[in-house]
């Protein structure tokens, strides 16, 4: 028998499977929870996320986010189990085959699929959490007023930020936003996953594409664009494949980058005083400014 693991000592009851856990395996990735592989007695298995950074509501947020892009049948998302304060236990999935060109197709229209689902503005009914910071949702029905205020200034106040982030950098981003209606074309309200990087990218049992810790609101598509165009090794068949479905905006390449400057901002909003994040964020940052700023 295993002692407790980030606070639970056996998976909550009512899961399928039955006995107490007999193998814990630590999961790599992530820097906000603890996510554990854990192996009951009848060999089921179960992923437990904890943290021990909680914020109230964080899991039970998350729990209805991966609910909500399930029930749209775009997209595979973990059976949520189980969500409490200090945990979150979901079903277990595959890691998403990196080389597997048929596969990051399959994501790409399956994301393509999600974006099709359209909201009645630009927001959520509720705020939720983008790592360990409130992501605001506010109803707008302006998507450049929503994106300037919920997604970029909204980050330039956090005490991690501006440790590392001068006056004169965060004026330059007030700027980049004063012209954001010349460098972004309107897009309508589309179910955004809010944190897509092809880590978040998993394969259910039977091969299809999954998505994990979503952080979900109705934005531009493009945004959710952004976090798989600017990561490492982004897969090249998954933007063919979505735009298939969704014809590209012209320029959209281009745009990128700029959007790419929430998840930016957030980085250092979060993990600013981790020198090793702000000595990856801050060139990039910088480089936005002098195109734009």
């Amino acid at each position: 028998m295993l002692g407790r693991v980030g606070g639970v000592r056996e998976i909550p009851a009512g899961l399928p499977g039955a006995g107490e856990i007999t193998e814990a395996r630590r999961l790599a990735g992530g820097y906000d929870h603890q996510v554990w592989l854990l192996t009951r007695s009848d060999g089921s298995q179960a992923v437990v996320k904890t943290s021990e950074q909680m914020r109230p509501g964080l899991f039970a947020a998350e729990a209805q986010a991966l609910d909500a892009i399930r029930a749209t049948g775009a997209v595979a998302t973990p059976r949520v189990f189980h969500a409490a304060h200090g945990h979150l236990v979901l079903e277990a999935l595959r890691p998403a085959p990196a080389d597997d060109n048929v596969f990051w197709e399959r994501a790409g229209q399956a994301v393509a699929a999600l974006h099709a689902v359209h909201g009645p503005g630009y927001g959520w009914p509720h705020d939720n959490w983008l790592g360990l910071l409130p992501q605001h949702n506010s109803w707008c029905q302006d998507g450049h007023e929503f994106f300037i205020r919920h997604r970029v200034l909204r980050f330039l106040p956090e005490p991690r930020l501006r440790a590392v982030l001068d006056a004169g950098a965060r004026g330059a981003i007030e700027k980049i936003c004063a012209r954001l209606r010349d460098l972004v074309p309107p897009m309508p309200p589309a179910l955004c996953h809010g944190d897509l990087w092809a880590g978040n990218v998993l394969a259910t049992h039977q091969g299809q594409p999954a998505v994990i810790d979503p952080a979900v609101c109705y934005m531009w598509p493009e945004v959710d664009l952004s976090m798989m165009y600017c990561a490492p090794q982004s897969p090249g068949r998954f933007f063919a494949a979505y735009h298939e479905i969704h014809p590209p905006h012209p320029g959209w390449q281009q745009r990128m980058r700029l959007l790419h400057l929430r998840e930016l901002l957030s980085l250092l909003a979060i993990y600013g005083d981790r020198p090793s994040m702000s000595r990856q964020v801050l060139p990039a940052i910088h480089d936005l400014i002098r195109g734009y700023g």
